[in-house]
């Protein structure tokens, strides 16, 4: 059922969940582009998924299921045949004796019901699910990566000397590889020589995990390959190489950065992938506390200045940054960015990709772009002192600045920047809010349990001071009664007891107290300590304000942060 302009307008503009201005902007990109209004709408974020499908079920009368959210019964799933569920757009996902429950992008489709109530001898009880959603859970009807990969295998092996199909049939195994990654909502996959084998990982919500091994062989086969679609040099093989390509499952358009490297074993491959879907997540889904959102809420408003994200890589500094620009990107400002590399495409910010070979520089990109005429920059990352200076002048003479750092904690920040050579009145200045930022994988809320303390953590948090402060002072809690969470593992999360990450934070205003510091070049010890003073929520604490409202573990904060 193809929802109209007309209708999606009455179903998110008149009630005021979405304004005329991103509906029209929407509507314009549309017609320029491969993509339909909604999925542009719910890529930029403007709307969720299960919020549209309520709306639009509202809309037409029938019942929103959101199947992410349902324990399917796998016999009724299985019998719809895939190539049925498929064309028409339908999913069987429970019953009972009396009726069957289907989820259909067009519940009003009454031959289809029909045809189901005569295949199950039941009624059935239809409701509506969303394009997306659908295309989910279309993923359950694949077989596992080992069995199709062996399958392929086994016909590579019974091809005699047709090096043509042999090359055929690698391309198949390169594209299960992207392939499974995306459906595993993997971040990056690692191909990795051995003596005798090539072992495949694939990196899901920040933990590696092995999936498949590989006769050491394939090797060659799947480096050309890859080499071959990310436009690398195929003949070299002792110098490092970057690249990117692009692929296509479903609907969907995958962007795929590639870093080869060699090793003794051979060349390491990396492949990170960067999915329109990640892009759905907003400021306000973050993990912010609502202290802290609202905090970067009201210092991004300032027309000059800089806001800095820091923290290790892989730690959602960028993510950040966008969604930070999401909220800024209107048609009253100029905004440009620098980046190495550009991991998303966003409409209306001019986006420059460094270039070392050519002398394109982040010092020497953001002297050309302060030439341009944007009333925000965004630079991808602040690495030398020559870029720092360059960022730090352009907050001064009256533009917003949004920049990134490799530190440890938001108090850590300020004296590296003074030995970058930034001057401490330059800094106080010019900084207007440091966000540092870490990842935990969140719980799985379908298995999710409570249970109470053990004695091992217990311990642990007997021989942490700054644990026990937050939980006796802050919470108010009893040690001996203190109730943590747990998941069971289920099919919703593949039986990780996780699903999904999200970020804990520390976000340090520039008041005066904390500029007085830093004028005196005092060491981050001194300027935590003061920030704290004047109540800042360190990135522990946030951490464990987590823990105990059951979105995370204390394993996981543990193992991002260590034990505060």
């Amino acid at each position: 059922m193809e929802i109209t302009k007309e209708n999606l307008k009455k179903i998110l503009v008149d009630p005021g969940y979405l304004s005329e201005y991103d509906f029209k902007r929407a509507v314009k990109r549309a017609q320029s582009g491969k993509k339909k209004i909604i999925d542009l709408i719910l890529d930029d974020g403007l709307i969720k998924d299960e919020q549209f499908g309520q709306l639009a079920a509202q809309n037409i009368g029938y019942p929103f299921v959101n199947l992410r959210e349902e324990k399917f019964d796998e016999k009724i799933f299985y019998s719809i045949p895939d190539l049925v569920a498929k064309s028409r757009k339908l999913i069987a996902f429970a019953g009972d004796e009396n009726q069957i429950k289907v989820g259909m992008e067009d519940p009003g489709d009454l031959e289809m019901i029909h045809v189901l109530e005569k295949k199950f001898s039941k009624t059935i009880k239809p409701y509506y699910i969303t394009t997306r959603d659908l295309n989910h859970a279309l993923l359950r009807y694949r077989a596992g990566l080992k069995e199709d990969m062996e399958d392929v295998l086994r016909r590579i092996k019974n091809i005699k000397e047709d090096q043509e199909k042999k090359d055929e049939l690698m391309v198949k195994i390169v594209d299960l590889f992207l392939e499974y990654g995306y459906i595993s909502k993997a971040s990056d996959i690692h191909i990795e020589p051995g003596r005798a084998d090539v072992i495949i990982r694939f990196r899901v919500d920040g933990v590696m995990h092995r999936v498949l091994v590989l006769p050491k062989k394939f090797l060659d086969l799947i480096l050309s390959r890859i080499k071959i679609m990310a436009k690398m040099r195929i003949d070299e093989h002792k110098a490092a190489q970057d690249g990117k390509f692009q692929f296509k499952y479903q609907d969907n358009y995958i962007d795929a950065r590639v870093s080869i490297v060699p090793v003794n074993e051979g060349e390491n491959i990396v492949i990170r992938l960067l999915a329109a879907a990640s892009r759905e997540v907003n400021l306000d889904e973050s993990g912010l506390s609502n202290e802290n959102l609202k905090s970067v809420k009201s210092i991004i408003k300032n027309p000059h200045g800089m806001i800095l994200v820091t923290g290790p890589t892989g730690c959602g500094k960028t993510t950040t940054i966008y969604e930070i620009l999401k909220i800024l990107n209107t048609s009253k400002v100029n905004i440009a960015a620098i980046e190495d590399p550009v991991e998303y495409d966003i409409e209306g910010i001019s986006q420059i990709q460094i270039n070392p070979k050519t002398g394109l520089t982040f010092a020497k990109g953001l002297r050309a772009l302060v030439r341009q005429d944007p009333d925000i920059i965004m630079v991808g990352e602040i690495r030398d002192q020559e870029t720092a200076k360059i960022a730090v002048n352009s907050a001064m003479t009256g533009h917003l600045v949004l920049s990134t750092l490799h530190a440890n904690d938001s108090a850590t920040t300020l004296p590296r920047l003074l030995d970058m050579g930034i001057e401490p009145y330059l800094i106080v200045s010019t900084i207007k809010i440091i966000i540092a930022q870490r990842l935990v994988r969140k719980l799985c809320e379908k298995c999710r349990y409570s249970y109470k303390l053990s004695q091992k953590e217990a311990e642990i948090i007997n021989k942490n001071e700054k644990f026990k402060e937050i939980i006796f002072k802050k919470h108010k809690k009893d040690l001996n009664k203190l109730y943590l969470y747990k998941s069971k593992g289920c099919k919703v999360c593949s039986d990780s007891g996780y699903k999904g990450r999200v970020g804990i934070f520390e976000v340090m205003e520039m008041n005066e107290a904390v500029k007085e510091k830093v004028l005196k070049r005092a060491s981050s010890a001194e300027i935590e300590k003061i920030a704290e003073r004047m109540g800042m929520p360190t990135i522990f604490e946030d951490g464990i304000d987590k823990v105990l409202n059951g979105v995370t573990t204390l394993d996981e904060v543990f193992r991002v942060i260590g034990e505060g």
